[in-house]
């Protein structure tokens, strides 16, 4: 089965006159139809700016390589009326700031319709039916009325809303859904994931998922990348990686994460110190420098690159692993 989306050794560099940042490094993964792809991280680590360049809408002084296509598409290099056959209507992505995304001076309405004129090729009346359908889908009380209204009238977790809504308005076969349910309350947040989890399954659709919660990965996603500085450090299934994680990196993440069936300390564990600067990376592994299981390899050899460990696994790191006990294996 060909991928919907497959991504191959993609770089981004942004032009600063503090110098180059780096902040996609030969990044390759593959999303298939019907499946929930989790990509995690801290801020700054190069997740959203991976599927802005995917989308094309990376700022001016961003450039990419690399190759990504969707359904066997070249989307790098595609002409912009060709490009945008395919984002909004086959692929669309659900935007992290609701209030900046969208048009503030357009009725919520207006926006919607839009949409479905330019995509679907649909009348006025049709394109407003099934606008309100789709609040109504999010929840949003007295949906018809609410198309009247401006975005600066709803609140920020009913424009999130929105946007997910018009995310969903052509029946895309790709979402990418960044950070979709931070500025939602968890009652809500619930509902939305639950309408992801049906979409995949009822429709085929493809999903990403970009957020640094693990517990919406451990709900909604069948596979995680976990991203540091720019590179994917561990991929897998979301259940061997949660039960049996093998990179330092993502046994942190893990380890900071409170949890009811367990009985620890009063404090998180935390990852000490600061992710790397992307103009200025170190040598040798990019999260030596906060990681207490460093040894010479790390820091005198290369960047490890990713190496299978297991059926659908893979890790970048110069440790052999880690043992039931936790215990690092050189």
């Amino acid at each position: 089965m060909s991928s919907v989306l497959s991504v191959n050794d993609l770089t981004v560099r942004f032009a600063t006159p503090d110098g180059e940042v780096k902040a996609v490094n030969n990044v390759s993964l593959d999303v298939d139809a019907g499946e929930c792809l989790g990509v995690v991280g801290e801020s700054g680590s190069g997740k959203s700016q991976l599927f802005m360049a995917v989308m094309g809408l990376l700022a001016s002084n961003g450039k990419v390589g690399g190759s990504a296509k969707y359904e066997g598409t070249e989307l790098f290099g595609l002409n912009m009326k060709d490009l945008n056959k395919i984002r909004g209507s086959k692929m669309s992505m659900i935007f992290q700031d609701p209030m900046t995304s969208l048009t503030p001076h357009m009725k919520i309405g207006d926006q919607m319709t839009e949409v479905l004129q330019i995509h679907k090729g649909m009348g006025h009346r049709a394109a407003s039916a099934r606008s309100a359908e789709l609040l109504d889908l999010m929840r949003i009380p007295e949906a018809k009325k609410r198309l009247s209204q401006y975005p600066h009238e709803f609140s920020g977790g009913m424009r999130q809303r929105v946007m997910i809504a018009m995310a969903l308005l052509c029946d895309p076969k790709l979402l990418i859904a960044d950070e979709p349910t931070t500025a939602l309350d968890v009652t809500v947040q619930a509902q939305i994931l639950d309408l992801f989890a049906n979409l995949k399954k009822e429709t085929g659709t493809a999903i990403v998922m970009i957020t640094h919660d693990l517990g919406v990965v451990a709900g909604l996603c069948d596979r995680v990348n976990v991203m540091y500085a720019g590179r994917f450090v561990e991929t897998g299934d979301v259940r061997e990686i949660f039960y049996n994680p093998q990179h330092p990196y993502t046994r942190g993440l893990l380890g900071s994460m409170p949890r009811l069936d367990e009985i620890k300390s009063e404090h998180l564990s935390a990852i000490p110190g600061q992710p790397p600067n992307l103009q200025d990376l170190p040598p040798g592994c990019s999260f030596q420098a906060r990681c207490k299981y460093r040894f010479e390899p790390c820091v005198e050899d290369p960047h490890p690159g990713l190496e299978s460990i297991g059926k659908d696994r893979m890790k970048a790191c110069h440790l052999r692993g880690f043992s039931k006990d936790g215990e690092a294996l050189q």
